[in-house]
């Protein structure tokens, strides 16, 4: 369900087309909720059933037409609600630390390229929120804009904080997690030096 909300999260800017809304949501909040496209069309279906969002019809060249959507007030009554309800909390499902736990089975250089992945993976989503967050403060950010055009000026303090706030949470497990790389790779090339040094003893009581 966390999909609606999102959904419901983009409309509260402004009206959207579904193509529109399907760009908007990867450079905005398909941030912190992934969805393709075959999963965002058949939800605005059901969400438009549900009366949260009611839909019109454009022209587009031509005899073709295109629907642009807008949130309806159930639809907003819902958003707040869900505003203001605490989420729960699900176990951890991590397979890379849990990966990490056995990587004596793996060999050395295998494992040393999961955590180089791990760390090149990292390292590109830092730069990708440390340069939202500051499209976010210097509001450059398009949907931001577009967010803000449509909001009373005594709110856009509160926008742009919120906004920011979120994308510092990501910058901080991203550093966390690029920080954890590169112990594991540290850590690898220890033992590997700790493990030629038994070795060389060994050749030594052979000798």
């Amino acid at each position: 369900m966390s999909l609606r909300y999102a959904l419901l999260a983009l409309l509260t800017a402004r009206p959207l087309t579904a193509y529109d809304m399907a760009k908007q949501f990867s450079a905005s909040v398909g941030h912190v909720w992934h969805a393709p496209d075959s999963q965002i069309y058949p939800e605005l279906r059901r969400m438009e059933s549900d009366g949260l969002v009611e839909a019109r019809e454009l022209t587009s060249g031509g005899r073709r037409t295109k629907r642009e959507y807008r949130i309806t007030d159930d639809g907003l009554v819902e958003f707040r609600a869900w505003a203001d309800t605490p989420l729960d909390y699900q176990r951890e499902r991590d397979v890379h630390h849990l990966k990490a736990a056995y990587l004596e089975w793996a060999d050395p250089a295998a494992a040393r390229e999961q955590l180089q992945r791990h760390l090149t993976f990292h390292s590109e989503q830092l730069q990708q929120w440390l340069a939202q967050r500051d499209g976010v403060l210097d509001r450059s950010n398009p949907t931001l804009a577009a967010r803000l055009e449509n909001s009373p000026a005594e709110e856009h303090e509160r926008v742009v904080a919120f906004k920011a706030f979120a994308y510092e949470g990501l910058i901080e497990r991203a550093r966390t997690e690029v920080a954890w790389a590169r112990r594991g790779i540290d850590l690898l090339d220890r033992l590997s030096g700790t493990a030629a040094e038994a070795g060389g003893d060994v050749e030594e009581r052979r000798a």
